[in-house]
């Protein structure tokens, strides 16, 4: 027995170390990617505090593509810890962070001011169709479909009632949005349709701030969960019987997860597949259902998968950027095929 779990205690430290140093080597190459191409050396020596050959590049890695890169592993981190956390709670291999309408909420707050910008007052319509007012925006319609589930959580008696209640208030955001796409101006159908495609590019250093302080606050309330995750994965008559508050549980886990999913679409949009896909690669890797270690190897292989996409999405040489959210659904949809077949 003491064989076996010093085995798979070498075994999991074994890929955390291979992780970290692909995740190390993903980063500086991401930084390297670009219109103009930026060689691995003088990314690394900048990064170590030395100087590199053109302040050019120096200029370009630091207000652009550095905080670019943060910004990726930000995401990965916050959209595969949420996915987790939203396949365990509710005992389905299908869902993730979306399952509850968060992201159909940020749309739906981001449909108002960009589509139905004509039906504001004038004095708000500059604000709104910046980019501050979409972020806003965002936040606002995430925030008020997460205050309508926890108000919804405290009611109901089980979590699969709970899905089905969050897949109603996403079709729900998803309808009006349709409605207001249909009066929209084609302006203001390309301005929409750019945001839904996500994009990792255009935030500065405040906005990276902000951000990591945001995933930090949501992966603390993540760590507080980890026992109740674990004790959720075996129902939750179990969680009771083993003293778990299931129903503070519950909050607090869509409390998490609705800060790291909701802050990830409002500043980069809705990116697809990393919160469903990631999870069952931790699982598959690491052979555990602890917590602790999946949410470490989610959030290890969901920074490497977004950086990864992030350099498929920008070809070196070319001035154009591939939306993100289709890499993402590129690489993503034939895991989930896989993991049905696999199930069924």
């Amino acid at each position: 027995m003491k064989d076996s779990s010093k085995n798979n205690g070498s075994s999991t430290s074994f890929w955390i170390i291979v992780l970290l140093i692909v995740l190390c080597f993903c980063f500086i190459a991401n930084i390297c990617m670009g219109a103009i191409y930026i060689p691995f050396k003088q990314v690394l020596l900048l990064l170590m505090g030395q100087g590199i050959e053109r302040e050019s590049w120096e200029y370009i890695i630091l207000n652009y593509r550095f905080p670019k890169a943060i910004i990726a592993v930000l995401v990965g981190i916050a959209l595969s810890v949420s996915g987790l956390m939203m396949q365990t709670l509710f005992r389905n291999p299908m869902a993730d962070s979306y399952v509850l309408g968060l992201s159909s909420g940020a749309s739906l707050g981001v449909a108002i001011v960009i589509l139905g910008a004509s039906f504001l007052p004038v004095y708000l319509q500059g604000f709104f169709i910046s980019s501050g007012g979409i972020v806003a925006a965002s936040i606002l319609g995430s925030f008020c479909i997460l205050l309508l589930i926890l108000l919804v959580a405290r009611k109901v008696q089980d979590s699969v009632t709970l899905l089905i209640i969050g897949l109603m208030f996403g079709s729900f955001a998803s309808a009006v949005v349709g409605v207001l796409t249909y009066f929209s101006t084609a302006e203001q159908l390309k301005r929409y349709t750019f945001w839904a495609m996500g994009s990792l590019g255009n935030l500065d250093w405040n906005i990276v701030f902000f951000f990591t302080v945001a995933v930090l606050v949501g992966l603390a309330f993540t760590f507080m969960s980890f026992k109740a995750l674990d004790s959720l994965l075996l129902g939750e008559r179990y969680a009771a019987s083993l003293g778990i508050h299931v129903k503070r549980a519950r909050i607090l886990i869509i409390l998490a997860t609705s800060i790291l999913s909701g802050v990830s679409t409002a500043f980069v949009g809705p990116i697809a597949f990393v919160g469903l896909a990631v999870p069952h690669i931790a699982r598959i890797l690491f052979k555990t259902s602890s917590h602790k270690v999946l949410c470490l190897a989610s959030m290890l292989l969901g920074a490497i998968l977004m950086l990864i996409c992030d350099m498929i999405t920008q070809y070196p040489g070319q001035a154009f950027v591939l939306p993100i959210n289709a890499i993402t659904s590129i690489l993503g949809a034939p895991v989930v095929i896989w993991l049905i077949l696999k199930k069924n």
